[in-house]
This record gives C-alpha cells, structure tokens and sequence, in this order.
C-alpha cells in the first residue's frame, strides 16, 4: 500500500484539511467542465467551416472561379488550425484527468484496414513475480494498434552477372541482362514509377522531387528526370492508346473536365489547364465489363479539344451542359444526356436559400 500523509491530529485541523482538498477538486472539475465547452464550441465551428466548405466545393464545380479556390484555400486553412487547437485541447485535458485519477485516458481505437501488413512487438512481463519471487503465469494480454508509415527510400540493385566456361571446349555462357524500360540506364522501373505517380497523381514537381531525393544525398537532375518522362510517355503510348479505344468503344460515355495549375516555363508562374476525363462504367446497370477512365490534357476549355477526343464516339453523351459538347451532335450520332448532379445543384441551392428565408423574424412594422 502506498504511504499517505500523516492525518491532523485536531478536528479543526482536519475539518480545513477537507475544505481545502473540495475547494481544489471543484477548481479542477471547472477547469475540466470549461475545457469540454472549448472544445464543444470548437467542434462546431469545424462543423460549421465544413459544411461552408462543401457548399463552396459544390459551387466551385459549377463556375470554376479563382476566388471560390482562394476562399476554399482560406477556410479550409482555418480547418486545419482548428483541427489542431483541438488535438491540443485534446492532448492537455488527457493529462489533466491523469494526474487526477493517476491513470491515462485511453482513445478510441479506429477500425485499421485489415490489408495492411501486421508487424506484432511483443512485451513480456517478468516471469517471476517481483514480491514474493513465485513464478507467474500468463493471465491475459491486451492489443492496441497504431498505423505506421515507412518512409521510402533509394537503394542501389546491383546486378551481376557470372560468366562460365567450358574447360572442354572453350563456350562462355552468360546470363542475359534483365530488361529494363529505358536501356543502359540508372533508372530502375520502380524508380520511374515512382516519378510518374508522384509528378502526374500527387502534384509534385520534378524541380520539388530533386530536392526531395536531395535530402537523401542523392542527386537526381531535373532535366534528366523529364527526359525519363518523356521515354516512359513514349513506351507507355501503346497501353494508353487501347486504354482510349476501349473506353471510347461504348454506347454510354461520362465527360467532364476540371482546372488544373500548370506551371509556366521561365516565369515560375501558374497558369490554368484543363484535363478531361471520360468514363465508361455500366455496372450499375448490370453490364459484366471492366470499367474504364481516359484523361486528356488541354491548355485551355476550348471545344475542339472534346471534340476531337470524341471524333470516334457514336451513343449518349453525359455531361454537365457544356457549350464544346453541342457540335458533336449534328451528325446524329451523338445524343446528349444532362448530369442529374448538376442540375440538383441548383435545386439545391435554391432549397437552402428558401429555407434560410423561412427562418428569419417577420418585421412588426408595416408596409
């Protein structure tokens, strides 16, 4: 048992002795009670710049205005700071409930994807029992999980190739070189893979890139970075060519296209492109066939870039009203089909403007 504090020796002295120790424990209960309201009010203005956010999303869809992106930019920025005050609201009221109850506040454990590879550390108590020096037994364990990133990293495949002789006749034979997508290249296939997903799917530049592998001490240049981008495009035209003729090779086809920034050489600065994707996807009316998405890039939203992507296609076109897409049905062998998405937009819209209009008090003065 713990040792404790000698108890006064007077009832006076005890009876302040109680007083003292309730007076500290509604001080704390307060401060815990005032940080649950902190966080409760910060909750909801994340609720709230959420739901901001959203509306903002769904109009940005429609008009595709540079300052609906910086207003975006700005409130979700805002999103972000609030988020973190209230990791720290968290972090503080965990520690302030510990060192009142001496135990820690145990977090809610969220559902990890069971795919993900399982590296299990075992902790082991004692086997003999530290009091009374009997050996223990195993009464039970407790499992927790925490999701773990493995930084990437560049290592160097070295391959050799041994070379054998015949001491009858003289033949060497040699293993083949295994092949690679660029010939009598440093460029491993995974090393390029790596460069197309992050420049292509995660928005990193190669001039970002170099400096990222910089870090590691190794030095990737820039140029040499987008010449292998060149040569995989060029290898790659065969699969994305039939990746365009299959999707294209449909009755049904979903259009769209979306801003991008693109980077304008010399000048540092970013100017806005446009790529475009179309979709074939019939599952949902029971087709068995793979689905499939091509993109397209663009400088610009000019009509004949959809124009000349669809010169092959024949059936319904789904979009979302877009000017470009009128002239491919002149010749009948496109029809087009409006995005419910979009027009419930504007229902929507309307619906929240009217519903905010019913709240507001009615004036008492006359008209």
């Amino acid at each position: 048992m713990p040792d404790h504090a000698p108890l006064p020796d007077t009832v006076a002295e005890l009876q302040a002795l109680v007083l003292e120790q309730q007076a500290s424990m509604a001080k704390m209960l307060q401060e815990i009670a005032d940080r649950d309201r902190e966080i409760v009010e910060r909750d909801q203005e994340i609720e709230r710049l959420t739901a901001q956010i959203d509306k903002l999303r769904r109009m940005h869809f429609g008009r595709k205005s540079e300052q609906l992106e910086r207003q975006i930019d700005r409130l979700e920025t805002q999103l972000e700071d609030l988020a973190a005050g209230s990791g720290v609201a968290d972090v503080r009221r965990a520690r302030a409930r510990a060192s009142s109850s001496g135990v820690s506040a145990a977090s809610p454990q969220e559902a990890l994807p069971p795919h993900l590879p399982r590296e299990e550390r075992v902790l082991e108590p004692e086997s003999v029992c530290p009091k009374c020096n009997n050996a223990m037994e195993l009464l039970g364990e407790d499992v927790s999980e925490q999701l773990a990133r493995v930084t990437a990293m560049f290592k160097v495949l070295r391959t050799i190739r041994r070379k054998r002789i015949c001491t009858g006749c003289g033949h060497i034979v040699q293993p083949p070189m295994p092949g690679l997508p660029i010939g009598r290249s440093i460029a491993h296939p995974s090393l390029l893979a790596d460069i197309i997903v992050a420049k292509y799917a995660n928005h990193t530049p190669l001039y970002r890139q170099s400096e990222i592998a910089a870090r590691d001490g190794v030095r990737l240049d820039r140029a040499t970075m987008a010449r292998w981008v060149g040569q995989c495009e060029e290898l790659c035209r065969l699969l994305t060519e039939a990746l365009r003729r299959y999707t294209m090779a449909t009755a049904k086809l979903h259009a769209d296209d979306t801003p991008i920034p693109v980077l304008a050489p010399g000048n540092r600065k970013t100017r806005t492109g446009r790529l475009w994707v179309y979709v074939r996807d019939d599952r949902r009316s029971g087709s068995s066939e793979p689905a499939a998405v091509w993109f397209a890039y663009s400088p610009d939203r000019k009509g004949i870039h959809p124009q000349t992507h669809l010169s092959g296609f024949e059936g319904v076109l789904q979009g979302d009203g877009y000017a470009g897409f009128n002239e491919l049905t002149e010749s009948g062998k496109v029809r087009l089909a409006s995005c419910w998405d979009h027009a419930r937009r504007y229902l929507f819209d309307v619906h929240e403007s009217a519903r905010q209009h019913r709240r507001k008090p009615r004036s008492n003065g006359s008209t």
